[in-house]
């Protein structure tokens, strides 16, 4: 039996909407407010951010089952500069294999660019016997146009929801550049460890916007995650810096009251030593802690050494973690919150 709108309704996780549009299964994880913030941000700057948006990052399917076996079918096209892509499977917390168009030895030490097929991919999976749980974690990399679902007939599929929910703000990285498996997000192993539903407002290429939080919606977070600044250091100065990272993070600590709220500063880069209109790299950190000093609810993470400095954990070599480099990220990260908290 394939899995129908409502029952997608019923087990995805991190979605704003799931709905259907021309007949297809849409999965959305902006509202329509911030979607249209973003296209109105490509008119302005002549980037890409609408297509980032539509790349289902932190979006995950989970339920119960007593299926046998389950096949994915997924449609994907362009949404981001990268086109490898994958979907997790994982039954009771285990990966039982991925739907992807890549094969590990297939990488080159710098993949970010290298070109993997789109277009449609289909997996079946064996299941256990019995009643499990499974873990569906969809890619941050492409956008899905289709995507079917399909259990054994008369299957049992009831909704897993984790009782608390992780908000995510950021840029490139948090959105998952360049984790090869979504699940090796720094982000999604966070949200994992919290035991929280991860809700990612990430888009490559984002500085600190106070006015997209004009559009943010009612989401009651337990905790919030911030991870701006290594594009603000590339691209704006210190000034302009510290009046928009103060007026998003009042406006986040007031809107959000009731959560706990983590301004992350920038992991190393391999050229963090240049010469910036910003300043020093070292600057990010310190105007930071100035915007959040008066946000009784937001603490500062200190991220220059949650990852190793080196290029080998890079992707790209320089700024973007591979999979190695993540799981240094959401361990040294987790241990900070999990000490605050």
């Amino acid at each position: 039996m394939k899995l129908t709108l409502n029952d997608f309704q019923r087990i995805t996780l991190g979605a704003d909407r799931v709905c259907t549009e021309n007949g297809k299964i849409r999965f959305h994880r902006f509202n329509p407010a911030e979607e249209l913030f973003y296209k109105e941000r490509d008119a302005a700057y002549g980037r890409s951010f609408s297509a980032r948006c539509s790349a289902p990052a932190g979006i995950r399917l989970s339920f119960s089952t007593d299926s046998e076996s389950m096949t994915l079918r997924a449609t994907v096209g362009a949404a981001t500069s990268r086109s490898y892509f994958s979907f997790d499977v994982f039954e009771d917390g285990v990966c039982i294999g991925h739907l992807d168009n890549f094969t590990e030895d297939s990488l080159l030490l710098d993949y970010t660019e290298q070109p993997f097929p789109l277009g449609t991919h289909e997996r079946t999976f064996s299941l256990k016997r019995g009643a499990s749980t499974v873990t569906v974690y969809f890619p941050w990399s492409v956008f899905i146009d289709t995507m079917e679902v399909t259990l054994d007939d008369g299957a049992a599929v009831e909704a897993v929801k984790p009782q608390k929910r992780l908000l995510a703000y950021g840029d490139s990285i948090t959105q998952g550049y360049d984790a090869t498996r979504p699940s090796n997000r720094y982000i999604a192993a966070l949200a994992d460890r919290l035991g929280a539903e991860e809700m990612n407002k990430a888009i490559g290429g984002e500085i600190f916007v106070p006015d997209l939080l004009e559009s943010a919606s009612d989401l009651d977070p337990n905790y919030v995650t911030v991870a701006y600044g290594t594009n603000d250091w590339s691209t704006t100065d210190g000034k302009a810096f510290l009046e928009n990272a103060r007026r998003f993070y009042r406006t986040l600590a007031a809107r959000y009251s009731h959560a706990r709220i983590f301004a992350i500063t920038p992991i190393w880069r391999a050229n963090f030593e240049d010469e910036k209109p910003f300043g020093p790299f070292s600057s990010v950190e310190e105007l930071i802690r100035e915007a959040t000093a008066d946000c009784q609810n937001v603490t500062v993470i200190p991220g220059f050494d949650l990852v190793g400095h080196d290029k080998a954990l890079f992707a790209d070599l320089r700024l973007h973690p591979r999979d190695a480099g993540f799981a240094q990220y959401a361990e040294n990260l987790y241990n900070k919150i999990g000490g605050a908290i």
